[in-house]
């Protein structure tokens, strides 16, 4: 996540990584909060964010207290299992988040089946915004300058609406 902190301090965004156990995705949430709750910006809302299993944590994370943070950026979510369809089981907790949602996706990640990820966002998630990028895996290092211009402009509005203060 070297690339991603540095492009967002570049784009005046503060940004850190937070290390998190491999473990199942609920169980690394109050690892995840105490990260969080250490962080300056906790004072203010942070805008929570995660590359596939840390966008799962993440998004946990925005369910259960989604009135203490600003946002959330998820960068490649993983909704499903590559080869499955069934999107319910990692989108069933996204009515819960209460804050603005970022998703970034290739539309040829195995982990989102692009048509899958729209119908999700659109049950469960009306009010979030996706970027797709043609012919794009789960890696979105080929389009990181992209990745990351969009999520500064997620941030700036987020202070603009003074949902970031």
């Amino acid at each position: 996540m070297r690339a991603h902190v540095e492009g967002l301090e570049a784009r005046g965004v503060p940004a850190t990584a937070i290390d998190l156990p491999l473990r199942k995705a609920e169980a690394a949430v109050p690892v995840y909060r105490d990260r969080v709750a250490g962080l300056d910006e906790a004072a203010s809302g942070a805008v929570l964010s995660g590359q596939s299993y840390g966008g799962r944590v993440a998004s946990l994370l925005a369910a259960e207290d989604s009135a203490v943070y600003a946002g959330l950026v998820c960068f490649s979510y993983p909704l499903h299992r590559p080869g499955h369809a069934d999107w319910d089981l990692r989108s069933s907790h996204w009515p819960e988040m209460g804050i603005p949602v970022l998703f970034l996706s290739g539309e040829s990640d195995p982990f989102a089946r692009i048509d899958l990820l729209r119908r999700a966002i659109d049950e469960r998630l009306p009010d979030a915004r996706l970027v797709t990028y043609p012919k794009i895996g789960h890696s979105l290092k080929n389009v990181l300058e992209d990745v990351l211009d969009q999520t500064a402009a997620f941030v700036r509005e987020l202070e603009t609406t003074g949902r970031l203060g």
